[in-house]
C-alpha cells in the first residue's frame, strides 16, 4: 500500500492542546501583579523593619510560585502537544499542574493551622493598624486577581456547557479496530481552577485576617487572629482536597461517571440491532476529552464506521477503538472445525 493512502487514515493526537487556551493569558498577567506585589512587600519590610510587610510578601511568593505552576503546565502541554511519546496527548499535563498546585495548597493550610495554634500556646505583640494596612492590600490584590481569573474561569465553563465542535476522522482495519479523532470540545480547566482556588484562598485568608485583626484592635480579641487562620486553614483543606480528588481521577484513568457509559451503551445497543456491549471503557484524556475502548457482538457484525455513526457526538470522544465479534450462536455464524 502507497504511504501516502496510509497517512490518510492517520492522524496526530494533539487534540486542541497546541492551542493558547483561554486562562493562560490571564493567568501570566495575575503572575505578574503577585509577583509585583511581593517584592514591593518584601522591599518594604525590609527597609521598615516590618515583619507584618515581610511574612506577607513571603506568603505572596509561595502563590507566585503556584500559579508559575499552572503557566508552567500550560506552557509544557502546548509545546509537546504532537510528540509521539505522548500516547494519548498531553491533555493530562492540566491534571497534573491541578494536583501540584493542590499539594502546595493543602501544604499552605498545613502551615496555617501550625502558626495559628501555636500562636495560642506563644502569643505575640500585634500592630495591628501596620497588619490591617498590610492585609487590606493583600485583599486589594488577590480581588483584582480573581476578577482577572473570573472572566475565563467563567468562559471556561460556559463553553463546557454549550459549545462543542465535532469534526471526526473514523478508520478501520482488518483486526476491526477503529481510531476515532474527536472535536475539541472545551470543558473545565483543572490547570485555570487551580489558580483561581489559590487567589481565593489567598484572599480568604486576608479577608479572616481583617476581621481579626479588626476585633483585636477595638474588642480586644486578640484571641481572634490565630482562630481565624485555624478557621482558613480549615476551608482551603476543603478547597485543596476537592482539587486532589478531580485531578487525581484524570491522572489514574478512573471511568467516567455511569451516565455517560449508559449513553454509549443504549447508542450500540439499538432496539432491535442484535448488538450487545461486552466492554467499555471510557476515560479522561484532557479537558472534555476522552478516550475509548468498546467492544461488542453482533448477530450481524457492520463495520466499526456503523458504531462510530451511533455514539452521540457531545461526549468529547477523541480516541476511540472498536472491536466488533461475530456472536457464535448466529445462524449465519461460521461452524467452529470440528464442530457437529
Amino acid at each position: 500500500m502507497h504511504d501516502r493512502t496510509i497517512a490518510a487514515w492517520q492522524h496526530d493526537h494533539a487534540f486542541g492542546q497546541d492551542r493558547v487556551r483561554p486562562g493562560e493569558r490571564r493567568t501570566h498577567l495575575v503572575i505578574g501583579l503577585t509577583a509585583v506585589t511581593m517584592v514591593a512587600e518584601i522591599v518594604a519590610g525590609l527597609a521598615f523593619g516590618s515583619m507584618a510587610l515581610l511574612a506577607d510578601g513571603l506568603h505572596m511568593g509561595s502563590h507566585t510560585t503556584a500559579l508559575a505552576v499552572a503557566a508552567f503546565a500550560y506552557w509544557y502541554a502546548r509545546r509537546h502537544a504532537r510528540d509521539p511519546a505522548f500516547s494519548f496527548g498531553t491533555g493530562k499535563v492540566n491534571a497534573l499542574g491541578a494536583f501540584a498546585s493542590a499539594i502546595m495548597l493543602a501544604l499552605f493550610a498545613l502551615i496555617m493551622a501550625w502558626e495559628s495554634a501555636w500562636r495560642f500556646v506563644e502569643p505575640v505583640p500585634i500592630a495591628f493598624d501596620q497588619a490591617i494596612l498590610v492585609a487590606v492590600l493583600g485583599l486589594a490584590v488577590n480581588g483584582v486577581s480573581a476578577v482577572v481569573l473570573a472572566g475565563s474561569h467563567a468562559h471556561d465553563h460556559a463553553h463546557a456547557h454549550d459549545h462543542h465542535h465535532d469534526h471526526r476522522h473514523g478508520h478501520a482495519h482488518d483486526h476491526h479496530h477503529r481510531h476515532d479523532h474527536a472535536g475539541h470540545r472545551h470543558a473545565p480547566d483543572q490547570n485555570l481552577h487551580a489558580a483561581y482556588v489559590h487567589v481565593l484562598a489567598d484572599a480568604l485568608t486576608s479577608l479572616l485576617a481583617i476581621v481579626a485583626l479588626l476585633a483585636g484592635k477595638f474588642l480586644g480579641l486578640a484571641w481572634m487572629d490565630p482562630m481565624m487562620g485555624i478557621v482558613g486553614a480549615v476551608l482551603v483543606t476543603v478547597w485543596a482536597w476537592g482539587l486532589l480528588r478531580h485531578s487525581s481521577i484524570v491522572l489514574l484513568d478512573r471511568q467516567v461517571p455511569e451516565t455517560v457509559r449508559r449513553r454509549i451503551r443504549a447508542a450500540i445497543e439499538e432496539d432491535g440491532s442484535g448488538d450487545r456491549v461486552t466492554d467499555l471503557h471510557v476515560w479522561a484524556i484532557g479537558p472534555g476529552i476522552h478516550a475509548a475502548i468498546l467492544a461488542l457482538v453482533s448477530d450481524r457484525p457492520q463495520p466499526p464506521e456503523h458504531y462510530r455513526a451511533r455514539l452521540p457526538g457531545d461526549l468529547g470522544l477523541a480516541h476511540v477503538n472498536v472491536e466488533v465479534h461475530r456472536c457464535p450462536h448466529a445462524p449465519d455464524a461460521p461452524r467452529a472445525p470440528g464442530s457437529p
